[in-house]
């Protein structure tokens, strides 16, 4: 796992959640920008890219933190997203959040599968101005 704020972790980081959000993607601006509110880390099997992980921490405004693992589709069905959920599972608990939850998009029909098996329960669903997929918020109860 590696964090930080160097170009090529970045552009890494970019290029996972590009992959598995299409319907939103992201700037290297964006990406310097949620790197200063979130935890960003990037997942690599060896030198190869496997995936990545966001945690939202909690706010004043929003007292739940947010985990979100995302792998690249040529390595799912490995234990990777087990293991990076774990990963920020863990970080996020060190926050001391009252509730923990998760953001699918709703056409990752793979990743729903899995927040639902990590014992996530639908919470709302909501649609990000000029898009047409909802994300799916799903909290661990």
């Amino acid at each position: 796992m590696a964090r930080g704020a160097a170009d090529a972790f970045a552009a890494d980081w970019r290029h996972v959640h590009n992959t598995i959000i299409p319907t939103h993607l992201l700037s290297p601006d964006d990406v310097r920008d949620r790197s200063r509110r979130n935890l960003l880390d990037v997942a690599y099997l060896g030198d190869t890219l496997v995936g990545n992980t966001t945690v939202r921490p909690p706010t004043e405004d929003e007292p739940a933190a947010t985990v979100i693992a995302r792998v690249l589709t040529a390595h799912r069905g490995r234990g990777f997203g087990g293991e990076l959920y774990a990963y920020g599972l863990g970080l996020a608990r060190a926050l001391r959040p009252e509730r923990i939850e998760t953001v699918v998009l709703e056409s990752n029909e793979a990743g729903l599968r899995f927040a639902l098996k990590q014992g996530f329960v639908e919470f709302e669903r909501y649609v990000l101005p000029g898009d047409t997929i909802a994300y799916v918020t799903l909290r661990l109860p």
